[in-house]
């Protein structure tokens, strides 16, 4: 590289996942790349893990916020505390492989112009098949998209490097430059396609990003999601409005809107009345009038 062990800020957050988040920071142990700091933020857990993590982990950077943030505003408070060149935002839910920061690393030095790079993801419990290989386009009618190599055994067809739509929020290595200029993650999604809005908005700033599959995390996300809680069916249906507002031109939110509101809102409802999910359903709507209610949020 052309620049020798630039400094890295690993950015993780905490909440209510001491042990997970532990760790993850016991697997960093395993990395050859040592010019790193680790900034921890717990976000207002039922538990204050500052006695534990001063006593298990003096090296760590521990800020404790007074109230959840979300993964947005979370990840915000360690990029501020951070001193890195390049900032490695990764879930606490993961576990490193040795040469993975050394491999991140690699694809900035042969383009200037990528501003983000994430790994290929495995899913722990299944360390064969793999979560993330790169996400193929957010259609614009839909506002949907597609991982890609998401559930397949891997038999090396994603072993190719390449440039992808989108990071992946649970591990991505951003260029210090890239949040100089197009800022820090858009608090306004708090959890769920913050990562794609960012992503989106790094590419309109020139920067591109890139898949490494040479760098590998482990995952330890389900590969059989569970059920969907009241909880993602309010954030998920919020902001896949909200990034549609903020990334779309105004004839394809237009053709958007239609979409949602003649196909996805009535599937929607008779799911969950089928269901008896009476509280995914008001938090549906709530997800929908909100975005009604912001309009300040739109083609930012």
């Amino acid at each position: 590289m052309s620049q020798q062990q630039p400094l890295i800020s690993i950015v993780i957050l905490n909440y209510n996942q001491l042990k997970v988040t532990c760790e993850f920071i016991e697997s960093t142990k395993l990395l050859t790349y040592k010019n790193y700091e680790i900034i921890m933020v717990d976000n207002a857990s039922k538990e204050n893990p500052t006695e534990h993590i001063k006593a298990n982990y003096p090296h760590v950077k521990l800020i404790v916020n007074d109230k959840n943030l979300g993964f947005t505003g979370g990840n915000n408070v360690g990029i501020v505390a951070g001193k890195g060149d390049y900032f490695f935002i990764v879930n606490n839910d993961t576990e490193v492989t040795p040469n993975l920061l050394e491999k991140l690393l690699e694809p900035f030095d042969r383009d200037s112009s990528i501003g983000v790079v994430s790994p290929k993801i495995y899913y722990h419990s299944n360390p064969t098949i793999i979560q993330y290989a790169g996400f193929t386009e957010i259609n614009p009618i839909t506002g949907r998209n597609a991982v890609i190599g998401g559930k397949e055994e891997d038999r090396g067809q994603y072993n190719e490097g390449r440039y992808t739509a989108y990071a992946h929020g649970a591990a991505m290595l951003v260029k210090k430059e890239v949040i100089q200029k197009v800022g820090m993650l858009p608090e306004m999604f708090f959890i769920y396609y913050e990562e794609l809005d960012w992503s989106a908005h790094i590419r309109r700033a020139g920067y591109k990003i890139y898949y490494q599959p040479e760098a590998v995390i482990y995952h330890k996300e389900s590969i059989t999601m569970g059920k969907e809680s009241a909880i993602k069916a309010y954030y998920h249906n919020r902001n896949r409005i909200l990034f549609m507002k903020r990334n779309s031109s105004s004839f394809n939110f237009f053709l958007f809107s239609l979409f949602y509101t003649f196909l996805i809102v009535p599937k929607s409802v008779l799911k969950y009345i089928a269901k008896g999910q009476t509280t995914h359903l008001k938090n549906f709507f709530k997800g929908v009038l909100w975005n009604i209610s912001k309009t300040k949020y739109s083609n930012l």
